[in-house]
């Protein structure tokens, strides 16, 4: 894991690439959200999570449009998410961000949440699957679904292959998005996404600050001789997950790319290993098929 680098990406089940620490908007005002992803940007970041219900997409995609020719747009990786699940809804979606950015395409495209019952969520990934085919969106996945989700979206995805026409036209599930630290550590969907080669992206990997000074965390940052953040952001790559860490400050922008100069090892690692489930977001995972 020492050859990690900031540069390091992991390979998509569908032949593509995705930078290995990715830039978090959630929350970040639509007013700073620029200047944030310039600083990201210039700081090495080459991966920026965005989502509709943000409201800062825009933001996002001026700072890559601006980044050229400095930094090639085929550099930077782009994500947003849908928030309302429906055929319409996701069609339009992926439109208006297109539109929102500026962008020519978008390298990753999410359904946000599971709610709009199972009608929906096949109509919502039909609708990225076509994006997907019509070269819109390049990656396409979901975000908040349980495994009984994630269960039905095969069958979903089975259904669209029969209606449209054989393998592959029901679509293929390339990344996910949760909330995943050592405390939602989520073991029984990470189980189900490797087994099916899927990437496993991490958002709130620093648990909103609401674990600072804790042991072991404090007693890892003394050891390694960094901060909290860091150790949690380096506890998510060991892993194999994408962390997606935000701040609107310059210099923990910064500090956030800085964690390939140490190594946790499989004893750091199990200290920070729990079986809780505390998530500090919401948590759609656990919400019935029908909502």
């Amino acid at each position: 894991m020492s050859a990690l680098t900031l540069q390091s990406k992991l390979k998509i089940n569908n032949g593509l690439e995705i930078p290995i620490l990715g830039f978090g908007l959630w929350k970040t005002p639509p007013e700073q959200a620029e200047e944030a992803c310039t600083e990201a940007l210039n700081a090495g970041y080459r991966h920026l999570d965005s989502a509709a219900a943000y409201k800062n997409e825009a933001g996002a995609g001026a700072a890559i449009r601006k980044a050229s020719p400095g930094i090639p747009r085929s550099e930077i990786f782009f994500t947003s998410k849908v928030r309302y699940i429906t055929y319409d809804d996701a069609k339009t979606q992926v439109s208006r961000t297109l539109q929102e950015t500026g962008l020519d395409y978008i390298d990753l495209m999410l359904l946000h949440c599971p709610y709009g019952g199972s009608a929906n969520r096949k109509g919502a990934w039909k609708a990225l699957v076509e994006a997907q085919e019509a070269g819109l969106v390049r990656s396409i996945g979901v975000s908040n679904y349980g495994v009984h989700h994630l269960d039905q979206l095969e069958t979903h995805i089975r259904e669209l292959e029969a209606e449209r026409g054989g393998a592959g036209r029901g679509g293929q599930i390339n990344v996910v998005q949760y909330e995943i630290h050592p405390w939602c550590p989520r073991d029984d969907i990470v189980q189900w996404c490797r087994q099916r080669d899927v990437v496993v992206e991490a958002y709130s990997p620093l648990v909103r600050g609401e674990r600072w000074g804790e042991e072991p965390l404090k007693k890892l940052a003394e050891k390694h001789a960094v901060t909290e953040a860091q150790i949690l952001l380096r506890w998510s790559l060991q892993k194999g997950y994408v962390p997606l860490p935000k701040s609107v400050h310059p210099d923990r922008i910064k500090k956030n790319t800085d964690v390939y100069g140490f190594e946790l090892s499989e004893e750091d690692m199990a200290l920070l290993t729990t079986t809780k489930y505390k998530p500090v977001c919401w948590d759609p995972t656990v919400s019935p098929m029908d909502n």
